[in-house]
């Protein structure tokens, strides 16, 4: 079977961390919108996310935005590739999610 995506499949933090970039928000701001979104799930500890940051910075999957002169905070978005990445991974776990359902329908067929 070929890969039908540019990039392999995301780890669970860098997927919440682009979609939590969809917005400009600061490092800290997506450490509390992933665990936000995930009700406590996921929380990421600060190496996690400026690791990944750098990771994403030199991929161009993200860009730092408006710099507060008065702060150290960085904001970051998703750039356009950002985006093509997110929705190729969100249509690989669709893609899961249905045909790992069907299957689990049609093992349900078959039990006694």
């Amino acid at each position: 079977m070929g890969e039908r995506t540019e990039h392999g499949a995301l780890t669970e933090a860098v997927f919440f961390i682009l979609l939590s970039m969809i917005r400009p928000r600061h490092g800290y701001a997506v450490m509390q919108h992933i665990e936000q979104l995930t009700d406590g799930r996921v929380i990421l500890g600060a190496g996690t996310l400026y690791g990944a940051i750098t990771t994403l910075l030199e991929k161009q999957w993200i860009c730092a935005v408006g710099h507060d002169k008065d702060s150290r905070k960085k904001e970051y978005t998703v750039t356009a590739s950002g985006k093509r990445v997110l929705q190729n991974e969100i249509t690989r776990l669709q893609e899961l999610l249905t045909i790992g359902a069907s299957e689990m329908e049609q093992g349900d067929l078959h039990e006694n």
